[in-house]
């Protein structure tokens, strides 16, 4: 989003939940709700990546897989994927959208809505009307798993994110639907270098302070060792096949 907007292109922001459920953080002010709290984080971080648009979908969160929110009638799990798709499409339409970006199919982790998300998304490509290219955002399995063991050799322990978890972090470990993290990097297709954004991107997560405090596995890492972890993100484009090739989201436009 970051080099989009650097660049010269409108970035809009689709935000499909409120983000009700989680940890609450100690410091709300009286009558502010966690709803409150995340939105408010999620558009300055939204700033910070020079995004021109934030549009909110406003279903409720749906909680992590196998919470009792996940059968909440007003959940975005639970929403109709061709009516959610539809508001979805309609926002592209308006925005004349050149590149569209999803989650993977299992969301990365598995989380409830990232799934959604993905369903939702494909349900709204379909139903736009203009040249327009939908890309799967996901991780490098095989790469973070390497980056993981170089950092060990170099001494460097990397904890897991969970912080209810005292192991290391393990991408092919289950995640949060019994998965492994991401996707191996035989099915990805596009690469595309943002190390020159990784300062931005740090910045814009230090913004959700309710999520990632300053002693989060994420914000701990050295410089060298987040960008080796972000500096690099990877895509899925079910109009090309592997092996992955080097470039940008609107590299292949002129394809469209």
């Amino acid at each position: 989003m970051a080099r989009a907007a650097g660049e010269g292109h409108r970035v809009v922001l689709i935000v499909a939940t409120n983000g009700e459920h989680g940890e609450v953080p100690d410091d709300l002010a009286p009558g502010e709700t966690l709803a409150d709290r995340r939105r408010a984080e999620t558009e300055a971080s939204a700033k910070t990546l020079g995004v021109a648009s934030v549009v909110w979908l406003g279903y409720e969160d749906s909680g992590m897989t196998g919470w009792d929110e996940n059968q909440n009638p007003v959940s975005f799990h639970q929403a109709d994927p061709d009516e959610a798709g539809e508001r979805v499409a309609a926002i592209l339409r308006k925005e004349r959208a050149d590149v569209f970006t999803i989650y993977d199919w299992h969301g990365t982790y598995g989380h409830p809505d990232h799934v959604k998300v993905h369903r939702v998304g494909q349900s709204a490509a379909k139903l736009v009307d203009h040249p327009m290219r939908t890309l799967e955002a996901t991780v490098n399995r095989d790469a973070m798993t390497a980056m993981i063991r170089a950092a060990r050799e170099a001494g460097m322990g990397l904890e897991s994110p969970d912080a209810d978890s005292d192991d290391e972090f393990d991408p092919s470990s289950p995640a949060d639907d019994g998965n492994p993290f991401g996707e191996p990097e035989s099915v990805l297709t596009l690469r595309v270098d943002v190390t020159d954004q990784t300062e931005v991107k740090r910045a814009a997560m230090r913004c959700h302070r309710s999520q990632i405090n300053d002693s989060s596995f994420f914000l701990e890492m050295p410089d060298e060792i987040f960008a080796m972890a972000f500096g690099i993100e990877w895509f899925i484009e079910h109009d090309r096949n592997p092996p992955h090739r080097n470039g940008w989201i609107f590299d292949t436009l002129s394809d469209l």
